[in-house]
């Protein structure tokens, strides 16, 4: 079988030497190059055609954006992007030109902290191998009108609620379907994407900014209802509990930072087997791309409840992995490609 050829690119010479030495120490993956700026980087995936790029977001003479852009149009490769939490925004807008999955850089000190994302990186890289690539083109855009504010969606509160859960090429999925749900959406929207603190909230914003129903990271507290869809925070698993509230039986949200599960903080598994305990026929689950099978134990308690799931097809994943871990166990009451993902949830809420 042959090696999974891999092109770095950082600016740095010391974080190119060790994130060549982590790859490497997979007898799978052969690191087939270097490169130091943009434009360097143009010139190295034309010539050497790897199979995966890892790629600094903050580059000199071509920013990664600007690099990333040229790759997908002329030779798309899978692309793995490299980002701190200063680089959110940039890194929320690689998913829109084509980047497969992104790992954020290490803060501390580079001998104590940054050997403890090789296992990660080296997962990923296998995982992009496998990815089929094509330029992304352009997300479909709404109109967007004036958001109306929650309360005023619907006069009585909604039982309903819609759980999206997705990891790997989320978050462009995400911008695939929330955009396209529409203002009057009779249900609360939850969503866990697999991110690290900070990112979520950039991917929140954007979601928001084109989307016609607001769309912002989930605090402490925060109603469960129509009008706002709540994006779990990076670091923290999010629940859905039931309290008094001026004697009437609320849904709020409850944020804590127990152990992963699945490998994951925020976990789908957490969050569905709540929504499943209040709601039961009255919940849907919708499964997007993703690495791994994380929602799957609370998809079955989901279903047992009596509520619907929806996965999204084979065909349009990056990584077919969460959807398939449901589809195989024969839990999906639909499956769908992502452009329909949208139009599904309307139609069972």
């Amino acid at each position: 079988m042959s090696r999974i050829k891999v092109l770095v690119v950082d600016d740095s010479a010391l974080m190119r030497k060790i994130i060549t030495e982590m790859l490497v120490s997979a007898p799978e993956i052969e690191v087939i190059g270097k490169a130091y700026n943009g434009k360097d980087a143009i010139e190295k995936v034309s010539r050497l055609k790897p199979d995966v790029i890892i790629m600094e977001i903050e580059l000199s003479v071509l920013d990664g954006l600007q690099a990333l852009g040229y790759i997908m149009s002329e030779c798309p490769t899978p692309v793995i992007i490299l980002s701190t939490e200063n680089s959110a925004d940039m890194t929320i807008t690689a998913f829109q030109y084509g980047a497969v999955d992104f790992l954020q850089k290490p803060s501390g000190s580079i001998s104590l902290d940054i050997t403890s994302f090789k296992d990660e990186l080296i997962k990923k890289v296998k995982a992009a191998a496998g990815v089929k690539t094509a330029n992304p083109g352009f997300i479909k855009k709404v109109k967007l009108q004036e958001k109306l504010e929650p309360e005023m969606v619907k006069n009585e509160r909604s039982r309903k609620i819609v759980v999206i859960g997705t990891s790997t090429g989320g978050p462009r999925a995400l911008q695939q379907v929330i955009p396209l749900l529409p203002q009057t959406l009779d249900a609360a929207v939850l969503v866990v994407q697999h991110m690290p603190q900070g990112f979520t909230k950039s991917l929140a914003d954007r979601l928001d900014k084109q989307s016609l129903i607001k769309v912002r990271e989930a605090k402490e507290g925060d109603h469960v209802e129509p009008g706002t869809i709540l994006v779990a925070p990076g670091d923290y698993h999010m629940i859905v509990k039931q309290q008094k509230i001026n004697g009437k039986t609320v849904e709020v949200i409850s944020l804590n930072r127990d152990e992963k599960v699945n490998g994951v903080r925020p976990s789908l598994d957490v969050l569905l087997n709540s929504v499943a305990q209040i709601y039961r026929k009255d919940a849907l689950a919708v499964i997007l791309t993703g690495m791994g099978s994380d929602g799957s134990k609370g998809i079955r308690k989901i279903k047992q409840a009596g509520g619907k799931v929806i996965a999204e097809d084979e065909s349009t994943c990056v990584i077919y992995g969460m959807p398939r871990a449901i589809i195989e166990q024969e839990l999906a009451d639909y499956i769908l490609p992502i452009n329909l993902i949208a139009e599904g949830i309307v139609q069972n809420t």
